[in-house]
C-alpha cells in the first residue's frame, strides 16, 4: 500500500508504465461508445433507454484472445456511470473492472478510457452498467473473445454466429425501480421476456445444411430462462470460456448472469422455427419468442411452441451436473484444460456465504453473512492503494454465517494471492440465487439440497467439473466452487440477481501479496478517476 502523500507521484510513474501494460505484440482494437437516454418500446410501451451509439441492445464487440482492447465511454446520462466486463477477468489490472469498488463513476457529461488486455481467454461474454438501476434500462450487448489462429477448436468450424442476449424487462422506468427499492419494497414481477431486444420479432436466418454457434446469455435482472429451438437440438459447447463435453439438448436451463454456447445445425426441412425462452421458478409463466429462418422459407412458425420446464427445481439441477469440462480441448492456450488437476489440490481455505433477506432501519436489504454491502464514496481499491483509512475493515465480515442481527457494511475479505479456497454459497431462501465472481473462473463441483455441511465433499466433481464465473444456487440448497485466486486485485462477488445486489447481496475479496511487481498487479492507470476521500488527499 502507498500513503496519500505519494498519490500524484503514483499516477505519474504509473503513466511511465503503461507502456508495459498491453503487449506490443498483439493487436489493439479501439471503440468509442456515446452512452445517451433514447426512447425504446421492447413490450409496446414508450419508455425511456440507456443507448449506446444510438443502439439497443448495444454494439456486440468481437475480439481475439490476448486483444487489447480500448473502450471511450463518453457519458451524457444525468447520472454517474460504469460499464463492466462480465467475466472479462482483467488479469493484474482490477482497476479496469468498472465497479463501484474498483473505480470512480463517470459522471455526466464527462469521459473515461477502459484500457483492457483479454489475455488468455476465450469466451462467450457480456458487458452492462454496473451503477444504480441503469441495467434495467438498457447499455448491454455481447462481448466475444475468439480463439487465436494457432488454437484448435474441438469442433468443426461452424458457418456463422448468432449472439442471443435475452431476460426479463419492466415496462417502467430504471428511475422508478430503483425508487421502490430504495423505498425498501421488493421489486415487482417483470412484464415480459426479450431476445435481443424483442419480445417475439426477432429473425435469425441460416442456410440448410450448415451448423451455427448460438452465444446465449442471460443478462435480465432476476429471471432464470430455459432455451430451445423448435424441432433442433443444441449442441452445448462452451459456457463462459471454458469448453465442454459436447453434451445434446433439448432444452437448457440459463441463469441470470450466465452464457453458453450451442451448435445448431439446420437440418430440418426449408421453413421457419420459434426460438423460445421461458421463465423458470416463477409462479406466471413468461414466454418470448424469435425466429429461426432456413434461406428460401416460404412457410412461416407454425405449430404448438415447444414446451419447457416451469418449476421443477430437480430436473435443472441433475441438468447443472452433466455440464462438464472437456478435459482434452484447448480453450485460450494450447495446452489442454484438464492439465490444470484442481480437483488434486487441497483447499486451504473455505468461506461459507449465506445470502438472506433482512430489514435493517425499517427497510427491506439482503445481507451475506449478516452484512448487507454498501457502497462508500470512496472506491475499496483507491483506499487500498493509497492506504486511506476509514473507507473498510477487513474484520465487517466473518467466513461463515453466525447468528448475529444484519446491518449494514462494506464487506471485504482479505485473501492470499495464489490462495486455493472453496466456496460455499447457502441458500436459504424459497428463490433462486445466482452469483458471479470478478476476476476468477471457479469449477463447480457441487450442488445440493438443504444445508451443506463437510460430508458433502465426498459428492463433489473433483475430474471435470466446468470452469465458469457464474454459479445458480437453488432454493433451500447449496452449490459449492473451487477458485484458484491468482489474479491479484479486489474482486467484486456478487449476486447478479440485480435488485438484491443494489440493496446489499454483494461483498469484494481482496487477493493480495505485500510484494508490489509489474508481475503480479499493474499500477493505477494514468487516467485514474479520484473521488472520496482520494479527491480530498
Amino acid at each position: 500500500m502507498m500513503p496519500a502523500s505519494f498519490i500524484f507521484c503514483a499516477l505519474a510513474l504509473s503513466a511511465t508504465l503503461s507502456v508495459f501494460w498491453a503487449n506490443a505484440d498483439d493487436p489493439t482494437l479501439n471503440f468509442e461508445w456515446i452512452v445517451t437516454y433514447g426512447t425504446i418500446s421492447p413490450l409496446g410501451v414508450p419508455q425511456r433507454g440507456i443507448l449506446i451509439n444510438g443502439q439497443f441492445p448495444g454494439p456486440t464487440v468481437n475480439c481475439v484472445s490476448n486483444d487489447n482492447i480500448v473502450v471511450n465511454v463518453i457519458n451524457k446520462l444525468d447520472e454517474p456511470l460504469l460499464i463492466t466486463w462480465n467475466g472479462v477477468q482483467q488479469r493484474k489490472n482490477s482497476w479496469q473492472d468498472g465497479v463501484l469498488g474498483t473505480n470512480c463513476p463517470i459522471l455526466p457529461n464527462k469521459k473515461w478510457t477502459y484500457h483492457m488486455q483479454m489475455k488468455d481467454q476465450i469466451g462467450t461474454y457480456t458487458y452492462y452498467p454496473s451503477t444504480l438501476m441503469h441495467r434495467a434500462a438498457g447499455g448491454f450487448g455481447a462481448f466475444n473473445i475468439h480463439r487465436r489462429s494457432v488454437v484448435p477448436l474441438p469442433y468443426m468450424e461452424p458457418d456463422g454466429e448468432f449472439n442471443l442476449l435475452v431476460g426479463d424487462w419492466f415496462k417502467a422506468d430504471h428511475k422508478v425501480l430503483e425508487q421502490i427499492l430504495s423505498s425498501g419494497k421488493p421489486l415487482p414481477f417483470p412484464d415480459g421476456l426479450l431476445i435481443n431486444g424483442h419480445p417475439k420479432s426477432y429473425l435469425f436466418t441460416g442456410e440448410g445444411g450448415k451448423t451455427y454457434l448460438f452465444r446465449v446469455s442471460n443478462v435480465g435482472l432476476m429471471t432464470s430462462i430455459n432455451f430451445r429451438i423448435q424441432n433442433h437440438t443444441l449442441k452445448l459447447v462452451e459456457v463462459e470460456g471454458s469448453h465442454t463435453i459436447q453434451n445434446v439438448y433439448d432444452k437448457v436451463d440459463i441463469h441470470v448472469g450466465q452464457s453458453m454456447a450451442f451448435l445448431v445445425t439446420l437440418n430440418k426441412t426449408v421453413k421457419d422455427y420459434y426460438i423460445v425462452v421461458s421463465s423458470r421458478f416463477t409462479s406466471t409463466i413468461l414466454i418470448s419468442t424469435a425466429t429461426l429462418r432456413y434461406e428460401g422459407s416460404r412457410m412461416l412458425a407454425s405449430g404448438p411452441l415447444p414446451g419447457g420446464p416451469t418449476y421443477q427445481i430437480d430436473w435443472s439441477m441433475r441438468q447443472a451436473r452433466t455440464i462438464r469440462w472437456n478435459l482434452t480441448a484447448n480453450a485460450a492456450r494450447p495446452n489442454p484444460q484438464g492439465s490444470f488437476h484442481y480437483g488434486a489440490i487441497a483447499a486451504n481455505r473455505t468461506l461459507i456465504l449465506g445470502n438472506s433477506a433482512t430489514n435493517i432501519n425499517g427497510r427491506l436489504r439482503y445481507a451475506v453473512n449478516s452484512v448487507s454491502y454498501f457502497n462508500p464514496d470512496t472506491p475499496l481499491k483507491l483506499a487500498d492503494y493509497f492506504n486511506i483509512t476509514g473507507v473498510f475493515n477487513l474484520s465487517t465480515i466473518t467466513d461463515k454465517p453466525m447468528p448475529q442481527p444484519a446491518i449494514l457494511g462494506t464487506s471485504v475479505i482479505n485473501m492470499s494471492l495464489h490462495e486455493f479456497t472453496e466456496i460455499i454459497f447457502q441458500n436459504s431462501e424459497n428463490t433462486i440465487q445466482s452469483w458471479h465472481l470478478d476476476g476468477a473462473a471457479f469449477w463447480t463441483v457441487g450442488y445440493g439440497y438443504n444445508q451443506w455441511n463437510p460430508g458433502m465433499r465426498k459428492r463433489y466433481n473433483k475430474v471435470d467439473a466446468v470452469s465458469r464465473h457464474t454459479v445458480q444456487v437453488y432454493p433451500n440448497s447449496w452449490s459449492a466452487v473451487l477458485a484458484s485466486l491468482d489474479n491479484k486485485g479486489l474482486w467484486n462477488l456478487r449476486s447478479a440477481i440485480w435488485p438484491r445486489q443494489y440493496l446489499g447481496s454483494q461483498l469484494y475479496l481482496r487477493v493480495w501479496d505485500d510484494v508490489q511487481s509489474l508481475l503480479t498487479e499493474y499500477p493505477p492507470p494514468d487516467n485514474v478517476l479520484l473521488c472520496g476521500k482520494a479527491l480530498r488527499s
